[in-house]
Formats: C-alpha cells, structure tokens, sequence
C-alpha cells in the first residue's frame, strides 16, 4: 500500500478545479449543513444533465427537486451502485504527553496498524489541527489502549499517521469509547445511527468508514421500495472511507473496496442494454472504476484501490452520479469533471449558490448524468 495514490498534489489540484470554472466559488458558513434535517429524504436534489431538453447551448440542463422525486428522475433497468460500508465512531479521546488529544481513527491496515489523525479540541465539542507529533511518541486512549506513531503516511506530509495498537481489536476499543467524526461546521455531536445509511451492513471483521458514504444518507426504506417497484434495480459494493478533513484536501490514499460477482454481471449487462449505471457516491465510483477495465467491462474485485479519478483518466463504468456538494478544492472534484466536463459542473455549482442547497454531510444532494 502506498502512502498516497496520485502524483496530484494539493497545488496542482486546486489548479485543476480552478479550470472548470469554480475558481471564484466559496461557500458561505450558513450554507454548510450544521445538522441532519427532520427527515433523511427532505433534502433538495440538484439535476444536472448533459443533453437534456434545456440545454440550448450546450452546457447542459440544471433542474431542481426534492429528493423523493429520486425514482422518477431514473428509468426502469438503470442501476444504483450503493455503497454497504457501515460507519464507525471513529474519533476517539486521548492524551499526548499529558495534553488532551482527539484521535481520528481513519483505515486499517492489513498488517494491523492504523492510519490516524491526532488532533486538538477546540473546545466546542469539535477539533482543531495541531503540529504534528513526533515519529515514536506514545498516545493514551479512552479505555487504556495505547497508539505508538510509527511515523507520517506521507513523507511529505504530517497530518495522517501510521500507527501500531496496543490492542488487537482497535475497533472493540472504538465501538466502547469513540463516537462519530465531525468537524466545526456541524452544531453539536450525533448519535451514530444518524451517520448510518440504509444500506450499511456490518462487515464479518467489523471494517467500517471513518466518515460516512454521505451520499446515501437520504434514502428512506419507502424511496428505495418506489426505486425497485420502478424497476430500478440497486446493487451493492464495499469501499471503507477514510477521513477526509476539511482543512485540507489531499487526494485520497488507499482504501480497501470490493465488488461482488452479482454487482459486476448487473453493471454490465445494464450498459449491454443501454440502460444507466448510476453511483451512490464518490466512493462507489471508486470501487467500480477500480473493477473495470479499459473498455467499461467490470469483474468481481477486492482489496486496496490507488486509483484517483481525473478528467484525462476519464469514466468508464459509470453513467451517473448521485453526490452532495464539494468545497472548491476538493478532489472529488476531479472526478464529478471526467463524468460531466466543465461547464455543465461550473452550471451546476453556480446554481446551487445561487439557490442557497446546502453542503456537507447532511445537506442537500446533486444527481449528476453524463
């Protein structure tokens, strides 16, 4: 396993996004969604379509929904890859020479050490980043387990450890101790059911995603029974997330994914017929992608995907897209530009400024179709 996937370092990547016409996009505070809204599925979903009847010129059509208006918008034989990865409490308090600590807890390695984050509280409730810990240093856990700092992922950067436990079962020591990862923008912590989709299933070794696959946050088990009564056929695949802090955006580093046999023969029989493969979700592009050859062709697959998606790489095995809204800088970006190109994104966006949807974990949703 590498440290990091992509020659595409956070430079060049801002400089990428800048290209496809965000590069005056910011988001205002009130924008960022602080809390789950009153219902999973009353969030607003943002249509974005290559071709579409209005688009008259070329860039596109931008149209706006509510989210239960989902199963009209997809067509009987199109498939919906959903990601089953539950999501852990990963953020864990601790000490480091006797200062207090919070510990993200971000991949499991196959050698058993973790990939880790040490930051600072803020004293909200939330954390701050904090200088960087040195190679060796010991952290206290909640509970009495230790994580000795091995040393940075990144030789070149200093945010995420590798890091060996004291304990064989990191995970126990989280399910008892931890709770949910969040960051300033959200208001207050969440019980973890509100960071479970409908589709997280427990994994036999107890792997989960630090930070939940948010873009299947709004389904409800009534919208995924109209979906299938539409004959929207839904199909699963496995990628456990690692965090992805907001204050910085590198591009992703290993995770570890799986596509089932059944997922690979749905996905493709649907492109032989000419109907759509729609993800659920960034990660659920980057386990299929990571499945499928050349031609768009998926075959069952697991274990650790590299791969970083970008324009000049480009989308083979998906159609669609079902996200929510991503900062200016952050990589996804490269990836919602190779399904959509440039101008349709930079329409989308504006739009969503525009009409003030919201962004982040429990905010609204964008339906992206190439």
């Amino acid at each position: 396993m590498s440290a990091l996937i992509s020659c595409v370092t956070c430079d060049e990547q801002a400089a990428r996004v800048r290209t496809a016409g965000l590069a005056g996009l910011r988001v205002p505070p009130e924008l960022l969604a602080s809390a789950p809204p009153p219902r999973r599925d009353a969030v607003r979903l943002l249509l974005g379509r290559a071709g579409g009847a209005g688009d008259t010129d070329g860039d596109g059509e931008v149209t706006h929904h509510g989210f239960r208006e989902l199963p009209r918008l997809l067509r009987a034989g199109d498939v919906l890859v959903v990601n089953t990865s539950r999501t852990l409490p990963a953020a864990v308090d601790g000490r480091l020479a006797g200062e207090p600590v919070v510990v993200h807890c971000s991949t499991r390695r196959d050698d058993g050490r973790w990939v880790v984050e040490v930051r600072a509280p803020d004293g909200h409730g939330s954390t701050v980043r904090r200088a960087a810990p040195p190679a060796g240093a010991v952290l206290e856990l909640a509970g009495g387990a230790q994580l000795v700092l091995n040393g940075p992922l990144d030789p070149a950067g200093d945010r995420l450890w590798v890091a060996t436990p004291s304990v064989p079962d990191l995970v126990a020591v989280l399910r008892r101790h931890g709770r949910p990862i969040r960051y300033a923008y959200t208001e207050r912590d969440q019980p973890l059911a509100a960071y479970q989709t409908v589709f997280s299933a427990e994994a036999p070794d107890g792997a989960g995603s630090a930070e939940m696959p948010s873009a299947g946050r709004p389904f409800t088990p009534a919208v995924v029974a109209e979906l299938v009564g539409r004959g929207v056929r839904i199909a699963p695949v496995v990628l456990h997330t690692g965090v992805a802090s907001a204050e910085a955006h590198e591009p992703p580093y290993a995770e570890r994914y799986e596509v089932p046999a059944g997922t690979a023969r749905q996905v493709n029989a649907a492109r032989a017929a000419g109907r759509r493969v729609v993800a659920v979700g960034t990660t659920a592009v980057r386990a299929l992608e990571s499945a499928a050859d050349e031609r768009g062709v998926v075959t069952a697959a697991r274990g650790w995907t590299e791969l970083v998606i970008t324009p000049e790489r480009g989308i083979r095995a998906v159609d669609g897209l079902l996200t929510g809204l991503h900062e200016p800088e952050a990589s996804h970006l490269l990836m919602l530009r190779a399904l959509t190109g440039d101008p349709l994104l930079a329409r989308v966006y504006a739009e969503a400024l525009r009409e003030r949807y919201l962004w982040h974990e429990f905010g609204d949703v964008n339906l992206l179709l190439g």
